[in-house]
Parts: C-alpha cells; sequence; structure tokens
C-alpha cells in the first residue's frame, strides 16, 4: 500500500528557495515512477517535474530552476525549487505510477499525497 506525504512546504520571499520531501509510508516508493504537479486557487493542477530511474521531463515553467530527484534507499522523492516566483505559489502534490506511463498527465498516476503549501510573496 503506497501512502504519499509531501512535507517542505512553506512561505517564501520570491528569489529564494525550498525543498519539497515526498515520503512512503508502505517504503514501496522505490518501484514507481513520481510526478509533482501543483494546483493555485482557482485552477487546475498541473505537472510540475517527473522522475523514474533519472529526471524524465519538467514543466516549461520551471525547468532551470527546480530539479526533481530521488533516494531510493530510503523511499523519498525531492522537488529542489531555486529562483521562487510568485507565480509558483499553490498546493504540491506527489503522485506515483506504475511502470513508465506519460508521466505529464494526471490520470495515469496511481496513488497522491494531500498536498503541501507553498507560497512565494512578492
Amino acid at each position: 500500500q503506497v501512502q504519499l506525504v509531501e512535507s517542505g512546504g512553506g512561505l517564501v520571499q520570491a528569489g529564494g528557495s525550498l525543498m519539497l520531501s515526498c515520503a512512503d509510508s508502505g517504503r514501496t516508493l522505490s518501484i514507481y515512477s513520481v510526478g509533482w504537479f501543483r494546483q493555485a486557487p482557482g485552477q487546475e493542477r498541473e505537472f510540475v517535474a517527473a522522475v523514474t530511474w533519472k529526471p524524465v521531463a519538467y514543466a516549461d515553467s520551471v525547468k532551470d530552476r527546480f530539479i526533481i530527484s530521488r533516494d531510493n534507499v530510503k523511499n523519498m522523492v525531492y522537488l529542489q525549487m531555486n529562483s521562487l516566483k510568485p507565480e509558483d505559489t499553490g498546493i504540491y502534490y506527489c503522485a506515483a505510477a506504475r511502470g513508465l506511463p506519460e508521466l505529464r498527465q494526471r490520470g495515469v498516476y496511481d496513488y497522491w499525497g494531500q498536498g503541501t503549501q507553498v507560497t512565494v510573496s512578492s
């Protein structure tokens, strides 16, 4: 059973950094592809980044600022967010998918966490 828990969100000024973590209490995350998504108020949940055994995709809006990584020994996935902008504000979710589907699509993910709030002030 995969149970995802995100942490590391908070309030940061524009230009600052945050590192989000995604943990799996079931300790099986290493066998899944993992994605990060975010949802701003009134907007749809959008893709941010995804990783299989290596980082495979980033949204254009975060490319060169965000880095996704994973530690399979610890069953953790991370999202390092640098040069944050007010438009990065939202609830960030991690999600796990079996296999190697089209990881930019929300519908391919089997498990979702509850999310962690990121607020970037200008």
